[in-house]
């Protein structure tokens, strides 16, 4: 059975996926032709979401909010595994809820708005390089949670710092992958919508991302701590 305090971290992890999901697809589906919302508009949308809700969950769960997040940390050595998969559980059925929730929102067209709103490869680019983008923008994401939030000597900026990161990297990434670099993010849109294009890419990509960052930081920068 689920002890108190890790059910607590497992609400907080949904709600703060959940914000996430709900904010990031309706402000794909505000940046439709005329609307004038732009790439910056969407980066910023789930920047200042992530920003948030890790800042509002980060006491309570860490504000993982992300798996590839919880593995990296898992591979850091900074999680035990059966607290990883109920994180894991809590943040694909945050994914899921708000999927659900916009497709009965949207009506008739709530399929397709979803859809739309789910990551997906760009023109041309091919599973390879998805994988490729999203394993690096993943790494750059769980690098700064360790140097902002993890860390020892980190200074306390969290929030702030993995919220401007998502936005940095969907400004790079967008047009490329959709920069997800969460695999809730794009499971929970999908399984709503039935949009599973080039779906393992959004698991490959930043679970190799997270776990190379658990690495590098998790396992050696981290040591220096006092």
């Amino acid at each position: 059975m689920m002890n108190q305090n890790l059910l607590k971290q497992c609400v907080a992890e949904l709600i703060g996926t959940f914000a996430l999901i709900f904010i990031g697809v309706g402000a794909i589906h505000n940046n439709e032709p005329a609307a004038g919302m732009g790439l910056l508009g969407v980066a910023l949308a789930h920047g200042l979401t992530i920003a948030v809700m890790v800042s509002a969950t980060g006491g309570i769960s860490g504000g993982h909010l992300n798996p590839a997040v919880t593995f990296g940390l898992l591979v850091g050595g900074k999680m035990k595994p059966a607290n990883a998969l109920a994180y894991w559980v809590a943040q694909l059925a945050g994914g899921a809820a708000a999927g659900f929730l916009l497709v009965g929102m949207f009506g008739l067209r709530g399929k397709a708005i979803v859809a739309g709103g789910t990551p997906d490869l760009g023109t041309n680019v091919s599973p390879g390089l998805g994988i490729v983008v999203e394993l690096v923008l993943t790494f750059f994401l769980v690098f700064v949670v360790y140097g902002s939030a993890v860390d020892a000597r980190a200074p306390k900026i969290g929030g702030l710092a993995i919220g401007l990161t998502v936005a940095l990297d969907i400004l790079f990434g967008g047009p490329l992958s959709g920069a997800a670099m969460n695999p809730a993010r794009t499971f929970g849109p999908a399984l709503a919508s039935g949009h599973w294009n080039n779906h393992y890419v959004y698991w490959v990509g930043p679970l190799l991302g997270g776990a190379l960052a658990g690495l590098i930081y998790g396992r050696f920068l981290i040591k220096d701590a006092k």
